[in-house]
């Protein structure tokens, strides 16, 4: 997915997808044995500094972190502070371990953001239900930001994702001068074919083009979406006019090759789509608005001239 989906903006898996724990303790025994206890309900990993931890952090997105607050050089609570400073790793849930009981060292890691506090040593059945405890809050987590950031029938982003995406890559092009592509993608004669086929036929046949869309989308910034109803938005980062055609073709193309039966449209006997494609070097006078409001223009334009092409400038 998109990075702000994947991500960004999801927690990473290991490929059996199982969640992932890092382990951060400067006592290697320590770290061994806390990794024993719990290595059969999730894949942990392991970092002997703060250092370390942060990097893995910032480049595994595990789903917890269990961290000894008390460590040399940089200890837990900084670690901790700067985990939530930085947005890579802001939303990971800490779990302090340690063996320091007083009681201002207790709420100090609360104040930096962490979730729980295990005293050390602690017992082997505390911390398996704690750590299961903890991904199981986060693996209902993820499934409600999924709710919230995809389409429910398509699978694809839904709306809200797009402008969140859109907003962020015009931010992040105007500072490198680089192009912007947008796609809106229209399946031509819908209405007729649900009034032909069936409401569930058009669920169907949104599926399978919301499918041939997303397989388009093989750079690693490109997002499909869901924009309503039976329209389609792609956001293509880096592509220019010519680059945004090329992609545009090949979901028009993929679409038709589906093959799927339209004896309701009067353009061919099987479903298409109509594209506009537009692309331009966002800039600070400007905004997203003006992006879509162009690549609108021309998916009317290649409805009006018969369905089944893309415009472009």
């Amino acid at each position: 997915m998109h990075d702000l989906i994947s991500q960004q903006r999801f927690s990473k898996t290991v490929s059996h997808g199982r969640q992932q724990v890092l382990l951060v303790d400067d006592q290697p025994l320590s770290l061994a044995f806390a990794a024993a206890e719990i290595e059969d309900i999730c894949h942990p990993i392991q970092a002997h500094s703060g250092e370390q931890a942060l990097q893995l952090a910032a480049s595994e997105q595990p789903d917890l972190i269990l961290l000894d607050a008390h460590m040399p050089g940089m200890s837990g609570f900084e670690v901790c502070r700067r985990l939530k400073q930085d947005p890579r790793t802001a939303h990971i849930a800490v779990i302090f371990l340690t063996v320091l009981d007083e009681e201002v060292n207790e709420e100090q890691g609360p104040r930096l953001g962490a979730i729980d506090y295990i005293a050390k040593p602690f017992s082997p059945a505390i911390l398996r239900a704690r750590v299961r405890n903890h991904l199981l809050i986060q693996r209902q987590r993820m499934q409600l930001q999924r709710l919230a950031q995809f389409d429910g029938l398509t699978g694809l982003a839904n709306r809200r994702s797009f402008d969140q995406v859109l907003s962020v890559e015009w931010q992040r092009l105007i500072k490198l001068q680089e192009p912007l592509g947008l796609l809106m993608i229209d399946v031509d004669a819908f209405k007729p074919f649900n009034d032909h086929y069936g409401h569930q036929a058009g669920d169907q046949v949104l599926e399978q083009v919301a499918t041939a869309i997303n397989r388009q989308m093989q750079r690693k910034h490109d997002l499909a979406s869901r924009y309503g109803g039976e329209e389609f938005a792609c956001i293509l980062p880096h592509a220019d006019q010519n680059g945004a055609s090329i992609i545009a073709e090949g979901i028009r193309d993929a679409v038709q090759d589906l093959q799927i039966p339209h004896r309701a449209s009067t353009i061919v006997p099987w479903v298409t789509v109509s594209i506009g494609a537009k692309s331009i070097v966002p800039n600070v006078s400007s905004s997203p608005k003006r992006l879509i409001a162009e690549a609108d223009h021309y998916l009317y334009e290649a409805k009006n001239k018969g369905r089944n092409r893309v415009i472009a400038e």
